[in-house]
């Protein structure tokens, strides 16, 4: 027997699919009474990473065809993972060109899990069939097709709707803001529906029984400048700025300030985060000062950090 090997590779919108052709040539005459279960192969090929051979069995696989039948079958090698591949084969006929007596294709998976790494057709042609109008000098040639499948989903980005959010308020001016809050002098402009959907105090505030009283300049008596603005940044993209650079290493004083502001304004994962910046630098000196504030703004996870200290 002898086999010519063709490899080649493409890629479709969904699937990576690698694939090997093969002309396998099978000395019929001197195979055809090999006993039934009894099989000869090709050499080992490669497609998608994985080493394959085909066993034609002349006289069948399965005992209950009584020899009626040739069968057919890929095998793989270790695959290391779940494979997906489709295989083709048909059998060239007399005038060189595939006979239309055995043609045939299927989607088969093999893995590392399962016992039987070989899958094929065990009724591929009769074999009186194929005595009669493919057998050439003695041979027959299997044209076979091996198409392995990896699964390559169109990529999706990651989302970026606090990217989009912080743009509303990364240099604002006054377009599309329906409300502005003004502290020692400083005045910030922003979206009241966006300051709704964050926070139940702001809901109240702009859709509850307050809406009508509430003017479109809010002043801030109770927080600082620095403080609003990583609070209003915080509402709009759920990120501290430069997140891991503020967590690290900002001053503990500005995490005292908007705790008490996560606090005032019901921003509880805001809140949780000062907690615990501050738990992680509680000290002898600062540890009343924070017991304190955890008290102060009902911080029952602080509060516990510093009685375990």
């Amino acid at each position: 027997m002898s086999k010519r090997c063709r490899t080649t590779g493409l890629v479709a919108r969904t699937t990576m699919v690698d694939s090997a052709s093969l002309e396998f040539v099978v000395d019929y005459e001197q195979n055809k009474h090999l006993a039934v279960g009894k099989s000869v192969h090709s050499d080992y090929i490669s497609a998608g990473g994985h080493d394959w051979r085909i066993h034609c069995y002349p006289r069948g696989w399965v005992k209950a065809n009584n020899g009626k039948y040739l069968s057919i079958y890929l095998y793989c090698r270790e695959p290391a993972t779940t494979v997906r591949v489709i295989f083709k084969a048909n059998v060239m006929g007399r005038h060189g060109k595939p006979s239309p007596i055995a043609a045939t294709s299927s989607v088969f998976v093999y893995s590392s899990k399962d016992d039987i790494l070989w899958h094929g057709w065990s009724r591929f042609v009769k074999r009186v069939d194929l005595e009669a109008k493919c057998v050439i000098e003695g041979r027959v040639t299997f044209l076979c097709h091996i198409l392995v499948m990896h699964d390559n989903p169109i990529p999706v980005p990651p989302p970026k709707i606090g990217n989009h959010l912080n743009s509303l308020i990364d240099g604002m001016d006054m377009d599309g803001t329906d409300v502005s809050f003004t502290t020692n002098g400083e005045t910030f402009h922003a979206h009241r529906a966006v300051l709704a959907a964050r926070s139940p105090v702001f809901r109240a505030k702009f859709f509850g029984l307050e809406a009508g009283a509430t003017s479109s300049n809010i002043i801030l008596e109770d927080i600082e400048p620095a403080t609003f603005k990583v609070l209003l940044k915080f509402m709009y993209t759920d990120a501290l700025p430069g997140d891991d650079r503020v967590l690290r290493s900002p001053p503990i004083e500005m995490f005292h300030h908007l705790l008490a502001a996560a606090d005032k304004y019901a921003l509880h994962r805001l809140k949780l985060i000062c907690a615990r910046k501050l738990g992680e630098n509680v000290s002898l000196d600062s540890i009343a000062t924070t017991l304190d504030l955890a008290e102060t703004n009902s911080c029952l996870e602080l509060k516990t950090k510093c009685i375990d200290s």
